[in-house]
């Protein structure tokens, strides 16, 4: 049985289906309970694992953080405590008997996109994960591209300054919460944003787009400064890698449309002319499940 999991700083996502076709069979969910850390991850995939039917032959995994991708071994995770220097290959192989093959979760995603996702058919494409963290993966003629390990194409990572704001400083799904928290209580009673947030303290992100489309113009201007800033950071993925398409994934893509169509409308102005117009613009098709399709595609390599 090929099985895929997602690692991520938010979530846990462990699914059975075919690395040939990139169908899934089956999913499992679960939320990251922090406080219980990297061995709290690990009781749920071993306690998931167990319950199959069948036990798993090959397994994929897709990880929230740098990874040594050639022993499996984690260089840590920039939002779960207790995996810094954890050989998850070697815990694989002790539980389950089967080889592992880990990579970064923005790699897998990316080939899971490029492979069976809005990147289908295209030769080069970069794709952009917009959660609780922000990374990236690049794929050329099918195949992830890779740099020294333990790690690369992590755009999140870029200094939009010299005083060490990131992209995902910026651009995160937590750093739009963050924004818009700080400007709640500005806003006028009769905001709709304001009205929609309520009490709640976090994920208020996923109030900007209903607020979006009933004309607020706190929730406008934030989504234009958003996708403004994401160009941004992406001219630099242009003039570094020029791929034919960039695939916008993660929790704040599920903004949709409104954000595709302002970060394809802004990123010109960064590009240098020999660039312009720049690459496509995509919207991640496989959402949710792109990880977990890249996590099984790295079984058919």
């Amino acid at each position: 049985m090929n099985i895929g999991i997602e690692i991520g700083g938010t979530k846990l996502q462990l699914a059975t289906g075919d690395p040939a076709t990139g169908k899934i069979d089956q999913i499992y969910r679960y939320r990251v309970d922090k406080a219980q850390g990297a061995q709290g991850i690990l009781a749920q995939i071993d306690q998931t694992l167990q319950a199959l039917p069948q036990p798993p032959s090959r397994i994929g995994i897709g990880f929230g953080g740098p990874v040594n991708r050639q022993t499996g071994v984690i260089a840590t995770s920039h939002q779960i405590g207790g995996w810094s220097g954890f050989d998850l290959n070697q815990w694989i192989k002790e539980r389950f008997d089967a080889p592992a093959f880990i990579d970064n979760d923005a790699n897998v995603a990316a080939l899971g996109e490029a492979r069976f996702g809005a990147g289908e058919g295209y030769a080069q494409v970069f794709y952009i994960t917009l959660g609780s963290g922000v990374g990236g993966g690049m794929v050329s003629s099918g195949q992830l591209y890779h740099g020294n390990v333990p790690g690369e194409a992590e755009v999140g990572l870029l200094q939009m300054d010299r005083d060490g704001n990131t992209l995902e400083s910026n651009c995160s799904g937590w750093a739009l919460d963050a924004k818009i928290r700080a400007l709640l209580p500005s806003l006028p009673a009769q905001s709709i944003l304001k009205q929609g947030v309520g009490a709640q303290q976090s994920g208020e992100a996923q109030f900007l787009l209903p607020a979006f489309n009933q004309g607020d113009l706190t929730a406008a201007e934030l989504l234009k400064d958003y996708s403004d800033t994401l160009a941004w950071g992406l001219s630099h993925v242009v003039h570094l890698f020029n791929p034919q398409i960039i695939v916008l994934g993660g929790g704040v893509s599920l903004i949709g449309e409104a954000l595709r169509v302002r970060v394809q409308e802004a990123l010109p102005k960064y590009l240098v002319k020999a660039f312009q117009p720049g690459p496509r613009i995509a919207l991640a098709n496989l959402k949710e499940e792109a990880v977990l399709v890249g996590a099984l595609c790295l079984l058919n390599r």
